[in-house]
């Protein structure tokens, strides 16, 4: 079984999300996502809209999903990666160089972002509405 991993914040749940996670779970059997804990996006100077548990749940209802953990510190990767015998470390390509230093655990891959479309386009959308 190959056993893949992803990171985000996940809030404002939309299409680019769900392809994605789509794509990461294509990598391998088994997807594993560690969502940011409301307090892990606190200290990056970031709140969601929805809670973790309410995002949480969210993830939970998407098929290609199979586990969501909570993501509460930069410096857990490589834990989580041994503890749950992942083979393939998933981001989007935004974040393209900064996880290299994991190829040693796993192999790392950067998929392109769905271009038109991230919650901070939508929370700027709807800002420039009201």
């Amino acid at each position: 079984m190959r056993r893949v991993i992803t990171y985000g914040t996940f809030d404002l749940l939309h299409y680019g999300h769900i392809r994605l996670l789509q794509r990461c779970k294509a990598q391998g059997d088994y997807l594993v996502v560690a969502l940011s804990s409301d307090e892990f996006n606190a200290g990056k100077g970031k709140k969601s809209y929805f809670s973790y548990e309410d995002r949480k749940n969210m993830l939970e209802a998407i098929r290609y999903v199979d586990l969501v953990i909570p993501e509460e510190t930069w410096e857990q990767k490589r834990d989580d990666i041994e503890r749950f015998h992942i083979d393939k470390f998933v981001m989007g390509d935004d974040w393209a160089g900064k996880f290299d230093d994991l190829q040693d655990a796993c192999e790392v891959i950067y998929l392109p972002r769905t271009p038109e479309i991230s919650t901070t386009q939508i929370k700027n959308d709807l800002s420039a509405r009201s």
